[in-house]
């Protein structure tokens, strides 16, 4: 089973939207992570203000708004 990476940070109300749509989304078909960027220098320069980001490995799937579609082609690929 994949693992997608959600990159967020705390009191996010766009990243909890996010992840309110993903879960159903993605149920029994992938494992979602989620890694609060808060307080890590690297994460806050690659992502920064763009959060939330749905990444699977090093390929982004996602910001707000969800993009179902790309999450669906990914998922449908068996990776």
């Amino acid at each position: 089973m994949p693992t997608l990476t959600l990159y967020s940070r705390a009191d996010c109300h766009l990243c909890e939207r996010l992840t309110d749509e993903l879960r159903p989304l993605v149920a029994g078909r992938a494992e979602v992570r989620v890694v609060d960027i808060g307080g890590r220098a690297d994460l806050e320069r690659r992502y920064g203000l763009r959060i939330p980001v749905l990444v699977a490995g090093d390929t982004e799937l996602s910001s707000y708004p969800l993009d179902r579609d790309r999450v669906e082609r990914y998922l449908a690929r068996g990776r």
